[in-house]
């Protein structure tokens, strides 16, 4: 599989500790940065960039998913979020990162790496990238109406209020 990183400062040791244990897993890694520390860097476009990644694989059917994190994850899974396609999921626990994909069929998650050991992160990743979307049609028919309102910026027959 391949898997698109991305992450910011706070998250730059991990990320090159998640590269080699990825890799060492058989997995196809694409960096997306940032290369170097800067205290002062601005995570966006690397999560964006690592999110349109996902989104270009999947559309060419290339197995691909996502990881981005920084020091809470929050930014990075906003950032990666403004993608059309790309259902990020912030993960604080193996429950979380098995529901991510379970029933959101998440395609990347978001984590906060000064929440979570290095050791507790790995696990987190290595049980989204194992865990298959369950595909009960009530997932599929939720994804899909997050589809469409992206989309339409409506949910049909769904009371969005379209006048806001």
């Amino acid at each position: 599989m391949r898997i698109h990183i991305a992450t910011d400062h706070a998250g730059l040791e991990f990320s090159r500790t998640l590269v080699d244990h990825l890799t060492n897993g058989g997995h196809e890694v694409v960096d997306h940065g940032p290369a170097e520390y800067d205290a002062l860097d601005d995570y966006p476009a690397f999560c964006i960039n690592a999110a349109l990644g996902v989104t270009r694989d999947q559309a060419a059917g290339v197995h691909a998913l996502g990881i981005v994190f920084g020091g809470s994850g929050n930014g990075e899974q906003i950032a990666a979020n403004k993608v059309r396609g790309i259902r990020a999921a912030l993960v604080w626990s193996m429950d979380t990162a098995i529901l991510a994909r379970q029933h959101n069929d998440a395609n990347v998650i978001s984590i906060g790496a000064r929440q979570h050991t290095v050791e507790e992160a790995i696990r987190y990743i290595d049980a989204f990238i194992a865990e298959p979307f369950s595909g009960d049609e009530r997932h599929v028919r939720r994804i899909a109406q997050l589809a469409e309102y992206e989309t339409t910026g409506d949910i049909a027959g769904k009371g969005v209020d379209v006048s806001a």
